[in-house]
């Protein structure tokens, strides 16, 4: 019941914070112009947003999906989500000592990827199943609930991840490829400026190719957030 409780937030502050950046956005930059903002856009979303493919190997993909497949096959997809985010999803939290130890050795390798040392982590680690005909729709994880730092391992599936700049989602937006078995990390620039999504399969195309999305597992791990936000 916590864990349902604490999704709900998530979820209701993952769909509110798409205008509060907007907000935040205007604010901070209320002195720069528009072109300001988007100089050099690509080179810090670039440096910003991370994809290491191969991150992990097909043993340790198996072993996560594995531990966490009993459990996700038991909820049901859910198509009409209340604030029409995500399409086609199951979705839970796991704390460090619900996983085995071989899945704790794999997440340990994110979180020494990911976080430095000083950089407390969330305790629960999100997992997110979408459907083959699932898909994410843009926005902006909630500064309440998340840190500077979002991890998340790609699994089964390679898919397209799309970011666009707050505000200027037209002439600065970016697909990056994520492979199966690939870690993504977003920091800086791509964690707070940037709508996020994935896009679905019939959508899914990355330098012009098309890029077939099934059934996707996604592991993601966030920094704590800001007590100052």
């Amino acid at each position: 019941m916590a864990v349902t409780l604490r999704l709900l937030f998530y979820n209701v502050h993952r769909a509110l914070y798409y205008a509060n950046s907007k907000h935040i956005s205007s604010n901070s930059n209320v002195k720069e112009t528009n072109k300001d903002v988007t100089k050099d856009w690509k080179v810090e979303l670039h440096n910003t947003m991370k994809i290491l493919p191969d991150f992990i190997s097909e043993k340790e993909e198996d072993i996560l999906v594995k531990e966490v497949d009993p459990y996700m096959t038991q909820l049901r997809y859910e198509f009409s989500h209340w604030d029409d985010a995500i399409h086609g999803y199951r979705e839970t939290e796991w704390k460090k000592s619900r996983w085995s130890k071989d899945s704790s050795q794999i997440l340990d390798k994110v979180h020494k990827e990911a976080f430095p040392s000083e950089v407390k982590r969330l305790v629960l680690v999100h997992i997110l199943d979408l459907a083959p005909e699932g898909w994410i729709k843009p926005h902006v994880d909630s500064v309440r609930f998340c840190g500077g730092i979002i991890a998340g391992l790609s699994l089964l599936s390679d898919s397209v991840m799309r970011l666009a700049m707050v505000g200027h989602e037209k002439e600065c937006t970016e697909c990056f490829l994520l492979p199966r078995r690939s870690l993504y990390i977003m920091t800086g620039a791509a964690r707070y400026n940037y709508n996020h999504e994935i896009l679905k399969s019939d959508e899914s195309y990355f330098k012009e190719q098309h890029v077939p999305k099934g059934r996707r597992i996604s592991v993601i791990c966030r920094s704590e957030p800001d007590p100052q936000t």
